[in-house]
């Protein structure tokens, strides 16, 4: 049987609640793997970044899933189907959405203020004083490609595992294989597009202007550095959005269905 339509609405509102309890429960490995990818050698400072990461985490998985949700209903075809293609090109369209919308500015005032070790909004002040407002956009291409090819394996993985695991919408996910898929979604997504990760952080962090766009700096990490410091901070990263993909696929299951149950307006 095809999978049932959704309601995007549902999916946004799930979506902004499980954005907000994932990016709580890993922040310390986030914190890590930006350290790691900047080559930050700084001993002793106060863990910063978790005030804009919070500020963005709850709008960008609205947009995530409630994006992914929209155009997955515009790509069904006469049987309700989607294709792994399809699951494709609406995790990268809402990748790219959350990117240009939320994910570039504030990542890069959470890379600014953890490499630079200021609060929130003394890191804010500071881009737009020596930068200007244009500052909180650098590095926004390498950002849409990270978030777009992001989400687009990550959905792309997680509805055909879920499609397998629930006899194509027949039943309904436990928690513990929600969980199980989204973490094997988080580790799919992290191999593939980790290069992209990594020229995004540089481009945002505080030496940013030493390259002049998202070519000229692939080019100097390779020239360098070589090969793999493209993939510099995978493991901190793995840890993070492993059990980060894990926890936010369980809870938006699990939410939806609760929303769907419990609110007229949330039905699908």
């Amino acid at each position: 049987m095809p999978q049932k339509s959704k309601n995007p609405l549902t999916a946004m509102t799930a979506g902004c609640i499980a954005g907000a309890v994932e990016a709580t429960c890993v922040w310390p490995m986030e914190y890590i793997k930006t350290q790691l990818q900047l080559q930050s050698k700084a001993a002793g400072s106060k863990p910063r970044g978790l005030a804009p990461t919070l500020v963005g985490s709850v709008p960008k998985a609205g947009i995530r899933f409630g994006g992914n949700s929209l155009i997955k209903e515009s790509l069904r075809d006469k049987n309700g189907d989607l294709s792994p293609a399809k699951n494709f090109v609406a995790g990268l369209g809402a990748g790219v959405s959350e990117a240009l919308i939320v994910v570039a500015p504030v990542e890069t005032v959470k890379t600014k203020v953890i490499e630079l070790n200021m609060p929130f909004v003394t890191g804010l002040k500071h881009i737009v004083k020596t930068e200007g407002i244009s500052g909180i956009y650098k590095g926004a291409f390498a950002t849409a490609l990270k978030q777009g090819s992001n989400q687009g394996l990550r959905f792309m993985w997680f509805n055909e595992y879920k499609r397998r695991m629930t006899s194509n919408g027949e039943t309904n996910l436990t928690p513990l294989l929600s969980f199980l898929g989204g973490m094997s979604a988080g580790c799919f997504s992290t191999l593939g597009n980790n290069p992209f990760d990594v020229i995004k952080t540089r481009l945002q962090g505080s030496k940013g202007s030493h390259y002049t766009g998202t070519l000229d700096c692939l080019k100097k990490i390779l020239k360098n550095e070589g090969f793999l410091a493209l993939y510099a901070g995978v493991v901190p990263r793995l840890g993070r959005v492993v059990p980060g993909q894990g926890i936010i696929f369980m809870s938006f299951e699990s939410i939806q269905r609760t929303l769907e149950s419990s609110f007229s307006i949330f039905k699908p």
